[in-house]
């Protein structure tokens, strides 16, 4: 079951943290002549746009165990301008979604056979499953080329976010390094609000905070994302530049898996790029192959 009094911090600093990049004249509100210490809107502005009381709203970002309604919680993200991921977290923390109910027991997490048959189809297109907490799971002979070979560092650190920080080769793979490890972050952030109780996921922040500045400068500012689709600009030894589209699926019968799939378009230098890697994998060994 989530913990209470930790889900009540990770609420309160969503709030301060939402409300101070907050720019009062885009909010609507008239100035007022006085002066502003501190950037964003004031509470009493916040719960102005929201529709409650300024007290009520104080006690939210005070942590208190209050659970306002549905609508209320609405009201509240359209104040606070959160996008689609934003309101999905704010919910997550004041445990409105399924997914902050408690969830089955951790077990290790496996990749069904018909999937890895999937990503061995998908021969010419890089293609990635990951787990909780971006653990992982599987990945097929083209996202082993253009990422990294996964299958060769030890279970634990099979992690994308892990990966994205604490790789020199990702740095150096990555020409948008700094936006992919940041939405990196923001998606593990998002994960974190739905499960604040997982100790695995403890265990990566904790690392990642002691181990990466970025990380630890990103992880203050609690920002939260959902990647769904984008692009990725690499740098590949072999191949030089190339720019990949990544779509993702989510798995029906399994919500903590996902399948992210990597294409380029059509004609494009990207595209001859991404032939000549898989040429190039076809040399080697490249089966998809099961998470130990």
């Amino acid at each position: 079951m989530l913990s209470v009094a930790k889900t009540n911090r990770e609420l309160a600093d969503f709030l301060r943290r939402a409300r101070s990049q907050i720019d009062p004249a885009r909010a609507g509100l008239p100035p007022d002549g006085r002066v502003r210490r501190v950037p964003g809107l004031r509470r009493e502005e916040v719960a102005l746009l929201a529709g409650v009381s300024t007290d009520y709203y104080a006690r939210l970002e005070q942590g208190r165990r209050i659970t306002p309604s549905a609508a209320v919680v609405e009201a509240i993200g359209r104040a606070l301008g959160l996008d689609a991921a934003g309101r999905a977290h704010l919910e997550d923390l004041f445990g409105l979604t399924t997914a902050s109910a408690p969830r089955r027991a951790r077990d290790v997490q496996r990749v069904r056979p018909g999937l890895y048959q999937l990503l061995d189809s998908l021969d010419g297109e890089p293609a990635l499953v990951l787990g909780r907490r971006t653990d992982i799971l599987a990945a097929n002979r083209m996202a082993k080329a253009l990422f990294a070979d996964f299958d060769q560092l030890p279970p634990r650190q099979r992690n994308y976010a892990r990966w994205m920080l604490l790789s020199q080769d990702a740095r150096s793979l990555f020409v948008d390094w700094q936006d992919q490890a940041r939405a990196a972050v923001e998606s593990l952030r998002f994960e974190v609000g739905r499960d604040s109780d997982d100790r695995a996921t403890a265990d990566l922040v904790a690392e990642l905070r002691e181990h990466s500045r970025e990380f630890d400068q990103w992880w203050e500012q609690h920002r939260v994302h959902q990647r769904t689709h984008g692009s990725k600009r690499l740098r590949h030894p072999i191949v030089g530049d190339l720019t990949v589209e990544y779509e993702t699926l989510a798995l029906p019968g399994d919500p903590d898996t996902t399948l992210y799939i990597y294409t380029t378009e059509a004609e494009s230098p990207s595209r001859r790029a991404m032939n000549l890697l898989a040429s190039w994998a076809a040399a080697g060994p490249g089966q998809a192959t099961i998470r130990n």
